[in-house]
């Protein structure tokens, strides 16, 4: 129902912000005299009450989502916890070796971080206005422009975070020197994986804002595409490339990464731009909520596949002692934990809160989603602490 429309069947209203006062003779002559429903005061206070909604950004239920707050969440979360697992497994310094200075050392890992969260974004803001659907126009297309200029933004991010990510990498290779760029991009596949990724996040914006220009004349599943292709090559920035079982840890890294960003993108633009709008919640949230089990499922099983197949194929270390005693080890269990909660996170959604969305009735919606994109943050920065921590 429409605010109009309940402005219409439930006669004057009162605006959100103003105090439960005792029902006073106006209202009771409404109610004892239909007539007066079509009066020009009534029409007056329902005016005013749809200003108030649209001010305070309410659709007849839970505020509109701050954009802000589920953002911060997930990289507020993330930098803790990419931090806190950084410090816990560096290595110890040795004597007369020159190490790292802290700002390799922790500037590599936030960067990092801000990378995979600016490509998540891009590609869940790309999908967006797929999950949406193009039946209802009038309705869908604001929220779509908007999705498609925030789009552009996060792959500009994406970008600029793959290049510093570099330098810092290249710092990291020769600790005490200036970092030399070209020879780490020209003779590490690391550097090469970065400078492709930076490279496909230009493409991604510069289609993105063709995007912004044409609408959907540019399709979404061109932009999802190419998003999700500069996704492919940070698999070979981590230790998947560092053993011999190159190809299936290469398949299985590339549909964890891209799964995770369907899946965390794709919750993160709700949260931004959908959780205050019932009618669009309530077409587009089951579509994703089916997307979201694949990639569930998907992160998963590759993610466990990765971490335990890492820690069996590692010289001196006995499985599954080593997922106690030693540092990369108790960072997948960690992550595990972060994931398994994601689940329960998101099957409270779908089981529990879906049903009452597709009635369009009120739900802490917005809330759950914020603590849900908490716990992914956590399950990220720990995931960046992964791809750089010694497996000992």
């Amino acid at each position: 129902m429409t605010t109009t429309g309940a402005a219409r069947d439930a006669g004057p209203q009162t605006p959100p912000d103003a105090p439960m006062n005792p029902e006073t003779p106006e209202t009771s002559e409404n109610a004892t005299n239909p007539g007066n429903a079509g009066n020009p005061a009534n029409g007056e206070d329902g005016a005013k009450a749809e200003t108030a909604i649209a001010a305070t950004g309410t659709d007849g239920g839970e505020p509109v989502a701050r954009p802000r707050l589920a953002v911060a969440t997930l990289v507020l979360a993330g930098l803790v916890a990419a931090l806190v697992s950084t410090w816990a497994t560096l290595p110890r310094a040795a004597q007369g070796i020159v190490m790292p200075g802290p700002l390799v050392e922790y500037g590599l890992p936030v960067m990092r971080l801000v990378l995979d969260v600016a490509a998540t974004a891009t590609v869940g803001l790309s999908l967006l206005p797929k999950l949406l659907g193009f039946a209802d126009p009038e309705r869908t297309e604001p929220v779509a422009a908007r999705a498609r200029h925030w789009a552009v933004l996060s792959a500009l991010v994406w970008a600029a975070s793959a290049l510093v990510s570099t330098v810092l990498s290249a710092a990291e290779l020769n600790p005490g020197q200036a970092p030399d760029v070209a020879a780490f991009v020209e003779r590490i596949g690391s550097g090469q994986g970065l400078i492709v990724s930076a490279s496909c996040a230009v493409v991604s914006a510069a289609v993105g804002m063709f995007a912004v220009r044409f609408g959907e004349k540019v399709p979404a599943e061109l932009r999802v595409l190419v998003a999700a292709f500069g996704l492919l090559p940070l698999p070979v920035t981590g230790h998947a490339s560092n053993w011999y079982w190159h190809d299936m840890s290469m398949v299985s890294m590339e549909l964890h990464v891209i799964g995770s960003a369907a899946w965390v993108g794709g919750l993160l633009a709700f949260a931004v731009l959908l959780a205050g709008d019932r009618g669009l919640l309530a077409a587009a949230l089951p579509r994703f909520s089916r997307l979201a089990t694949v990639a569930l499922l998907v992160v998963g099983l590759t993610g466990l596949f990765n971490g335990v197949v890492e820690l069996l194929l590692t010289p001196g270390q006995e499985f599954p002692l080593s997922l106690v005693t030693t540092g990369y080890g108790r960072l997948v269990v960690a992550k595990i934990v972060f994931v398994g909660a994601v689940a329960l996170l998101g099957g409270n959604i779908r089981w529990r809160l879906l049903p009452a969305i597709s009635r369009r009735a009120p739900t802490a919606f917005a809330a759950w989603v914020a603590f849900e994109l908490a716990v992914m943050g956590l399950a990220y920065g720990v995931a960046v602490a992964l791809t750089r921590a010694p497996v000992s």
